[in-house]
């Protein structure tokens, strides 16, 4: 038994805990164990019955407002287990300060995290917090709505009705989002030749509607991504990359993202692959196989979400990553989906013909293809040592051959 992000083990009782205790009320549910030491082995408590109580005391005295907690002894190996249950009225402090687990540490929050705990606590998103320009307007939105839902012209009900206006008139943040003119950063899109330090084109979409920033990134991508193919008196539209792909990757940004981050989505485009890095991780409650899966879908902006599924610009069931797969279906290079605490990255390759493998990258291949299989059971199945199969399936992964699920003890390859 090891520590881990909602497991912590304590020798003795101290007021270290309590930390802790304020992290585990505010992010998730997770447990302490008394008695216990750091290499998890159980050295017992003296003194069961005094130690519950002052467990009890502490929590109540120092965490404010005192979260939902349990507490369990275990007579014969003579631990304690308390089991912190995740809050409604966040935020948890101790000691005028809120805390989260990173990893197997508690660290404090920093002032951008408290004021989304403060949100949370009051079951609302950044987009529901007031807007920083007044007097604004809605012809992007208006045109959308005209060709996708029929709608003659946008209207103060129906900006009501549209959550982008409260009832008293003032706009929320989602209001200002989808004006024509607004404070936000927007779309970086930069175009490279052979290396990051060569760049062929730039294009910045700030501080304009999320629907003029959608099109604008949806038009460069054709420039360098679609061309005409004359085959005698006919033309087709060819395509290196698939559109279908790149709009959903492009809607579920702007969708999905923090925006109370003052960072733009960043769109790196080169001769074999587009990289798309939005910024913030998974919404809470979200974890990273449930967003590969495409199991369950949490919308971390809802307003905007909401007017997205109107105009028919996502789906609202979180099937993003499958269509993004889908537009690959049959193809050898495949999507790449890297997801980070700060952000996540989407990469999509050209639709390339099969590069040619080694032998040893080949094997690697073949005994993956159609599994999901531990880095233990791949060096099993090859033959190979643990460094050489961790290197090949490194460049197996990179060149869009196999992809990687689950985290930590829980990594898997498959292709």
């Amino acid at each position: 038994m090891h520590e881990s992000k909602d497991l912590e083990f304590k020798e003795a009782l101290t007021n270290a805990f309590l930390k802790t205790v304020s992290a585990y009320a505010n992010y998730g549910t997770g447990q302490i164990v008394f008695g216990v030491n750091d290499k998890g082995k159980a050295v017992g408590v003296s003194d069961i019955a005094g130690t519950l109580l002052a467990i009890e005391n502490k929590i109540n005295d120092s965490v404010a407002p005192v979260p939902e907690f349990t507490l369990e002894a275990n007579g014969k190996a003579r631990t304690i287990t308390l089991t912190v249950k995740e809050g409604p009225h966040k935020p948890y402090f101790y000691k005028s300060k809120a805390y989260r687990r990173a990893d197997t540490s508690t660290v404090e929050v920093d002032s951008l995290e408290l004021s989304r705990l403060v949100l949370e606590g009051q079951s609302l998103s950044f987009e529901d917090t007031d807007a920083q320009m007044e007097g604004l307007s809605f012809s992007q939105l208006e045109k959308a709505l005209k060709e996708k839902a029929g709608v003659r012209k946008v209207t103060s009900d129906l900006l009501r009705t549209l959550e982008l206006m409260r009832p008293d008139g003032t706009f929320n943040v989602a209001g200002e989002l989808l004006a024509d003119v607004n404070t936000f950063p927007g779309i970086d899109v930069a175009r490279f030749g052979e290396s990051i330090s060569i760049f062929l084109d730039r294009r910045t979409f700030d501080h304009k509607s999320l629907l003029a920033q959608y099109d604008d990134a949806l038009e460069t991508y054709r420039t360098y991504y679609q061309f005409e193919e004359v085959t005698g008196s006919t033309r087709a539209l060819r395509e290196t990359i698939p559109e279908s792909a790149f709009r959903e990757v492009i809607a579920n940004a702007l969708v999905h993202r923090q925006w109370d981050v003052s960072a733009h989505i960043r769109v790196s485009m080169f001769g074999d692959r587009i990289e798309v890095t939005s910024p913030g991780g998974l919404p809470r409650g979200l974890s990273r196989d449930e967003y590969l899966n495409g199991q369950v879908s949490v919308l971390r902006n809802p307003i905007i979400g909401g007017l997205f599924f109107r105009l028919r610009l996502i789906e609202r069931f979180g099937t993003g990553v499958l269509r993004i797969r889908d537009a690959y279906k049959g193809c050898e290079r495949q999507p790449q989906f890297e997801v980070f605490e700060e952000s996540i990255k989407v990469v999509l390759p050209t639709m390339l013909a099969r590069l040619p493998l080694s032998p040893d990258a080949s094997l690697v291949l073949r005994v993956i293809t159609g599994k999901r299989m531990a880095i233990s059971e791949i060096v099993s199945a090859t033959g190979f040592g643990k460094t050489k199969a961790q290197k090949l399936l490194r460049l197996l992964v990179a060149d869009g051959y196999a992809r990687i699920e689950g985290n930590g003890r829980g990594t898997r390859y498959t292709a």
